[in-house]
C-alpha cells in the first residue's frame, strides 16, 4: 500500500514539492513555446487548428518562407518589408528580382541568425539559391524532423509523467479507477498525438487529433500536479482512515 503523503518524511514532502514546481513550470513554457512557434501561420495570430494543419502537414496556398514570415518570424521584418516579400513570392519568387527587391531586406534583418557561422541548423539565407530553398511550396515538417521530434516526445513524455504519477500515487482519490485513469491517459494518448503528426500530412482534419490529445495531456497534468500540491501540505486524510492506518501498524508490530 502505498504511504500518504502525511506519512512520508519532512525532506521526501520538499524533494516532491520542489519536482513539482520545476514541471509545473517547465509545463507552462512548453505551452508558450507550442503558442510562440505556432501560432500566427495562418495569417490570424490567435492558435488555431490551420495552424498545426501547416505545422505538420503544410500549407498549399503559400511557402516556407512566407508561413514562417506570418508566424513565429513576424516580428522580425517591418510590416511593409514583410509585404514586400510577399508580392515577390506570389509573383513567381524569380530571381532577376531577387537582388534589387528582396536580398537588402534580408542582408539587413535575416543573415545575423540565417548564415552557417551563426547557426548550422537554421537556412543560409546568404544567396538566392539558399532562399529559393524556403520559396518553394511549404509541405510542413520533413519526414526526418518528425522521427527526430517523434523520439524526444515520446522519451521526455514518459519520463515527466512518470515522476508525477509517482508523487502522485501517493495522494488520497476516490475512486480508484478515477485515480488510475488519470495517471495512464497521458501514456494513452500520447501515441495518438504523435500519431496524428504524421496522419495530418495525408489528412489535415487529424491536427483536431493532435489538439484533442494536447489537452488530455494537459488536463491530467493539472489534476496531478494541484491534487499533489494540495495534499502534500494542506490535506488531511479522514478520522477513519487515519484510525485504520494506526490499527494495521499496530497488527504489524504484534
Amino acid at each position: 500500500m502505498t504511504k500518504h503523503f502525511q506519512y512520508l518524511p519532512m525532506s521526501l514532502r520538499v524533494l516532491y514539492t520542489m519536482v513539482l514546481l520545476v514541471f509545473g513550470v517547465g509545463y507552462l513554457f512548453a505551452m508558450i513555446n507550442i503558442y510562440v512557434s505556432d501560432a500566427g501561420k495562418d495569417g490570424d495570430p490567435a492558435l488555431s487548428e490551420k495552424d498545426l494543419m501547416i505545422t505538420y502537414g503544410g500549407n498549399p496556398e503559400g511557402t516556407k518562407l512566407e508561413t514562417s514570415l506570418r508566424g513565429p518570424m513576424q516580428d522580425m521584418l517591418p510590416a511593409e518589408k514583410r509585404q514586400v516579400i510577399f508580392d515577390w513570392l506570389h509573383a513567381g519568387a524569380k530571381q532577376d528580382e531577387f537582388e534589387a527587391k528582396i536580398n537588402p531586406i534580408i542582408q539587413e534583418h535575416c543573415i545575423a541568425c540565417h548564415n552557417p557561422e551563426a547557426n548550422p541548423h537554421l537556412t543560409d539565407l546568404r544567396s538566392y539559391e539558399g532562399v529559393a530553398k524556403v520559396a518553394a511550396k511549404d509541405e510542413g515538417m520533413s519526414l526526418a524532423t518528425l522521427v527526430r521530434v517523434s523520439h524526444i516526445h515520446l522519451f521526455g513524455i514518459a519520463f515527466i509523467f512518470y515522476i508525477v504519477g509517482q508523487i502522485y500515487s501517493h495522494a488520497w482519490v476516490r475512486p480508484v479507477w478515477f485515480k488510475c485513469t488519470v495517471i495512464a491517459a497521458p501514456f494513452v494518448v500520447v501515441f495518438t498525438d504523435v500519431g496524428s503528426w504524421y496522419l495530418t500530412k495525408f489528412w489535415a482534419q487529424f491536427a483536431w487529433v493532435v489538439i484533442g490529445s494536447g489537452a488530455i495531456m494537459g488536463l491530467s497534468f493539472a489534476i496531478m500536479w494541484l491534487t499533489s500540491m494540495y495534499q502534500l501540505w494542506f490535506y488531511k486524510l479522514p478520522a477513519e482512515l487515519v484510525q485504520r492506518e494506526g490499527d494495521l501498524r499496530e497488527r504489524v508490530r504484534g
